[in-house]
């Protein structure tokens, strides 16, 4: 049954009472402040738990030290979705050098401090303490990206599948509105939350009794974590096993044996539908904090005025993890229903007439299909690429759907601002650069080559460097052309698995030669789940089972400085790495070279630099 959506889900008791409910269903705890934008897990997730008839409290960023705040509903009716926050504690707290950041842009004021590390695990014990009994799910990006054994960067070991660490009935991993509601469903009907065990797109555990006696020979067993915590190749083997059944048509279970229990995943929750898209984002969020915050929220302030139009991404850029997440399948809205969300932001105050975005992981991808994924999901022997007949673009289709966008009343700018893939462009005969940097382009073109060293674009999964040469070409013609300056902003990384001094040095060239930019660069980050992760604990490629050179400590360090080689403050460590290299011609006051040569090595680094 239906209920009339509130203004705001309720932060209190009292909020609660206002809306005739003396006991929520759920509560949805959360790390970020609570922000009602769909961007937001635990306002999309509470939406749509309320539109399918079950009432919701949130708990938004509570003191994880004392009771106070996880008491603030009582125990609910049915159950407790722990949903940690937007972007991983871990990844939230440091940066790629392991220092603690010093603020939290998902927190009002922006102010460091509000979530505990490995908020997960942490709300997930005192809730599990707090209300013994009450069915707790825990969900979100934290959660889905560790359900495995999974290498830890910020502790530099193999941690067990958080299922094996956290006290959770169920996990939820994925985009998950189709479980949420089924679980709820479920448990209404007076179902366990310990006998829900056949909702696809969650994770559970069994004991390690019941499993020998269960064993299923349709499931998919992965090495064990004490085979995968000890031995490298066998982290490998196994990450590979999983990344193969993480499509949701033709993916299987996956089980994994630890020391106290057994970790089962089942297949990938299938794809929303358009209309089940269009619905979910066409819920009545208001697009901003609740008034009890009393500073804006620094991450609303991007996306405030943006829209979704898509899911997915068949890029599956290795040092990315959104194949385990969203998945590979475009999941694209209609026309119509991005329209009409476009024809609500322009009447919301504070709307000054510019959308910010309208995108999802790659903005092109918009309308993507292939003939197999309604029926069978993707290829498991290959890459979605242009080359593949059965991947059909809609660039065509994009650049109208643009056009309609522009014409609704009150909106002055519809902007890309989530990024383009760039061999999409090049492999598609419609005008859709030229259109864009006519209409959609805000003086800035972001697009991620991220290398141009072919032996490391390929360990990236990324498209050959030719190609972005031919891209840069083609958009440097068009801006010569037109009225205004625009510029591209390319993304760039360092200390990749695969990358070497050599090749930073390739790409430090390239970036002299083309006059580039190098605002967005990115040191290279192994966070759970993606496959460039595996290859910098293990130093072998998953899929070849090849040896893979690892850029760590000082050399991570000087490949870092390389691509900032502009900076006066990376000279010493540019100059070690070009000498290192024997690239002394880089270093002078030739308009050729990188850095003028006034640093000094200091001794402590000889060693590094022969090597």
């Amino acid at each position: 049954m239906t209920m009339e959506q509130p203004s705001f889900l309720p932060l209190s008791i009292k909020e609660a009472h206002r809306l005739g409910i003396d006991r929520p269903d759920f509560l949805i705890v959360t790390g970020d402040a609570y922000v009602d934008h769909p961007s937001f897990a635990a306002a999309l997730l509470g939406r749509v738990l309320w539109d399918a008839g079950f009432s919701v409290g949130i708990i938004s960023q509570p003191d994880w030290r004392t009771d106070r705040d996880l008491l603030t509903f009582g125990p609910p009716e049915l159950g407790i979705l722990v949903a940690p926050g937007n972007v991983d504690s871990m990844v939230n707290h440091y940066t790629a050098n392991l220092k603690r950041r010093n603020r939290d842009v998902y927190t009002a004021g922006g102010h460091p401090g509000k979530r505990p590390d490995r908020a997960a695990i942490v709300y997930t014990d005192r809730l599990h303490a707090v209300f013994p009994g009450v069915p707790v799910i825990l969900g979100g990006i934290e959660a889905s990206l560790r359900r495995f054994a999974h290498y830890d960067y910020w502790s530099d070991r193999v941690r067990q599948s958080i299922l094996a660490d956290a006290p959770a009935d169920l996990l939820v991993f994925g985009m998950g509105e189709r479980q949420v509601v089924e679980i709820g469903e479920r448990l209404a009907a007076g179902e366990a939350a310990g006998e829900i065990r056949n909702i696809p797109g969650t994770a559970y555990r069994v004991a390690i009794n019941e499993w020998k006696r269960q064993i299923d020979e349709n499931i998919v067993t992965i090495p064990d974590f004490q085979q995968v915590s000890g031995d490298k190749r066998e982290y490998a083997r196994a990450f590979a096993l999983h990344y193969q059944e993480q499509d949701p048509f033709r993916g299987r279970s996956v089980a994994q044996v630890h020391p106290k229990t057994v970790v089962i995943q089942n297949p990938p929750a299938r794809p929303l539908s358009t209309s089940g898209l269009d619905h979910l984002y066409e819920l009545p969020y208001t697009r901003a904090a609740h008034p009890a915050s009393r500073e804006p929220v620094p991450a609303l302030e991007p996306v405030k005025f943006s829209v979704t139009s898509h899911r997915g991404c068949f890029g599956e850029c290795a040092f990315c993890a959104l194949t385990h997440h969203q998945g590979r399948i475009i999941q694209s809205r209609s026309v119509e229903s991005l329209e009409r969300e476009v024809r609500r932001i322009a009447k919301l105050p504070g709307f000054s007439g510019v959308i910010t975005d309208v995108g999802g992981p790659t903005a092109n991808m918009w309308g993507a299909r292939c003939s197999r994924w309604e029926t069978a999901g993707t290829c498991p022997d290959r890459h979605c690429s242009p080359a593949c007949g059965g991947l059909v673009l809609s660039h065509q289709a994009q650049m109208e759907l643009l056009a309609k966008l522009r014409e609704v009343p009150g909106v002055r700018w519809v902007f890309i601002g989530s990024g383009i893939r760039f061999d999409l462009v090049m492999a598609d005969p419609a005008p859709y650069l030229e259109e864009l940097c006519r209409h959609h382009v805000s003086g800035h073109l972001k697009v991620a080559p991220e290398h141009v060293s072919e032996r490391v674009l390929e360990l990236m999964n990324k498209p050959d460097r030719a190609v972005f040469d031919r891209f840069r070409a083609r958009f440097s013609a068009i801006g010569s052309s037109g009225k205004k300056k625009q510029y591209l902003l390319p993304y760039f990384m360092s200390g990749h698995p695969g990358c070497t001094i050599e090749d930073m040095i390739e790409l430090a060239e390239y970036i002299r030669d083309h006059r580039l930019y190098t605002e967005q660069v990115q040191d290279f980050t192994p966070t759970p789940m993606s496959p460039s992760t595996c290859m910098y604990y293990t130093g072998i490629n998953p899929f070849t089972m090849k040896e893979v050179h690892i850029p760590r400590g000082r050399e991570k360090k000087i490949q870092r400085a390389i691509l900032h080689y502009r900076e006066p403050a990376n000279r010493a460590l540019v100059e070690e790495g070009l000498r290192g290299a024997g690239r002394e011609d880089l270093i002078g006051p030739g308009a050729d070279c990188l850095i003028p040569g006034t640093a000094k090595i200091r001794r402590s680094t000889s060693k590094t630099a022969k090597k």
